[in-house]
């Protein structure tokens, strides 16, 4: 699916961003959105919690009291008629949160706040144009729709197995959802200060 033309190292001249970089980047948006899930989606993590809250208590009594496993998860108290929903709510607005952060950001300029703090970007393989909203909308879809699936452990499996797969992919060290949009991570080619001959510069 690449082109022959690509070099396999380097895209367009700019080196790939370290695995390391692309994770640290990946923390900071994950503390931004959780930030952002405080602020809009609080109140409905709190009702739900509510709602389980009977569930966890029982087994953290039995437990403390050193009955067997088996014991522990038999005869449960029901969460609240309310927690499914609950459960759905919390899930799709944080989804939305993680849609509306990245997916117009990488679209315009191939940064989040975590990449524009370390320096890198999200950049076509083809070459260094605006990534657009429909590319950007593609690339987000594999790693952040599975959040819907968090329900059942699955999404967030999913998301780990993507984001870790670019530690092995050779030799454009691409996360599952790159590969899906055709683009690489690259470090921001630092541009030159002012000279000391041009108008302006330091003496």
């Amino acid at each position: 699916p690449y082109p022959a033309a690509v070099p396999p190292a380097q895209m367009i001249g700019v080196p790939l961003a370290s695995p390391g970089a692309r994770l640290l980047a990946r923390l900071i948006d994950i503390t931004a959105v959780l930030v952002l899930n405080i602020i809009v989606n609080g109140w409905f993590a709190w009702r739900y919690w509510q709602e389980i809250e009977p569930v966890y208590r029982e087994v953290d009594r039995r437990m403390t009291a050193g009955q067997p496993l088996s014991d522990v998860m038999t005869d449960l108290p029901q969460p609240g008629p309310q927690a499914s929903t609950l459960q759905l709510v919390v899930l799709f607005i944080a989804c939305a949160l993680w849609f509306a952060y990245e997916v117009p950001a990488v679209a315009n300029t191939g940064q989040t706040l975590g990449k524009r703090v370390l320096g890198i970007k999200v950049m076509g393989m083809e070459g260094a144009a605006r990534l657009g909203f429909g590319r950007s909308l593609r690339r987000w879809n594999i790693l952040g729709f599975p959040t819907l699936l968090w329900a059942c452990c699955i999404g967030f499996v999913w998301q780990l197995v993507d984001c870790a797969y670019l530690l092995f992919d050779r030799p454009l060290q691409q996360a599952f959802h790159d590969k899906a949009a055709r683009t690489v991570v690259v470090k921001v080619p630092h541009l030159p200060g002012p000279s000391a001959s041009t108008p302006g510069g330091s003496p």
